[in-house]
């Protein structure tokens, strides 16, 4: 799962984004954006506005939310993160997601994440989350899930490679590939809550 996104990311200008400045370097200017997230305490309940750098580089607790995508024969999406990414290059994911802006739900973090990673507009449900010590640093992870007909045109900044894996497959390259820290959890907390009300492939249209 991708956390913080790529240095592309750190760029996006949205209501979300937080302030936008401008600074000059030589003749140019350049626009920095200063993501803001909500942070949070170990009830997950808000204690004010930082931001994304902020909140990683004091530990701060914050929100993260996470989609995990399977297709209408209940197959799990795995993607490989872009080489040029400065967290994780080159890892393999389970879900697809990223901070949650300020006033963001986790399903809006994760379905956000979604469009701006794989081209594809999916309704995406909430199932559960946790606190993840896992990565960069400690944050609430709310892992969400979605029926996904088809990929979009992916960010070749973002994904470099995905396909799509039985459960059995699943379970045998998270041992055999270098996955990104939280996959692993996010896979077994995601089949310990198969108990609850699942989503119907069948169904699906």
């Amino acid at each position: 799962m991708t956390h913080w996104g790529s240095s592309r990311g750190s760029e996006r200008s949205s209501p979300l984004s937080g302030r936008l400045g401008r600074v000059s370097v030589g003749s140019a200017i350049v626009c920095i954006v200063d993501e803001l997230v909500e942070c949070v305490d170990a009830q997950d309940r808000v204690l004010g506005v930082v931001s994304r750098w902020d909140a990683v580089r004091e530990a701060r607790l914050h929100r993260v939310g996470v989609v995990v995508c399977r297709d209408r024969r209940g197959r799990f999406l795995v993607h490989r993160r872009a080489e040029q990414l400065s967290r994780f290059p080159g890892h393999y994911e389970l879900g697809v997601g990223g901070a949650a802006g300020v006033g963001e739900s986790y399903e809006q973090a994760a379905a956000r994440e979604l469009s701006e990673e794989l081209g594809v507009r999916a309704a995406v449900r909430f199932r559960f989350k946790f606190l993840n010590r896992a990565g960069l640093s400690p944050h609430w992870l709310g892992v969400c899930d979605a029926v996904l007909p088809e990929i979009g045109a992916c960010d070749p900044g973002e994904v470099a490679w995905h396909t799509w894996l039985t459960e059995p497959e699943l379970r045998r390259v998270l041992q055999q590939w270098t996955f990104t820290p939280d996959s692993q959890e996010i896979f077994g907390r995601y089949l310990a809550g198969r108990a609850a009300p699942a989503l119907s492939w069948e169904r699906c249209s």
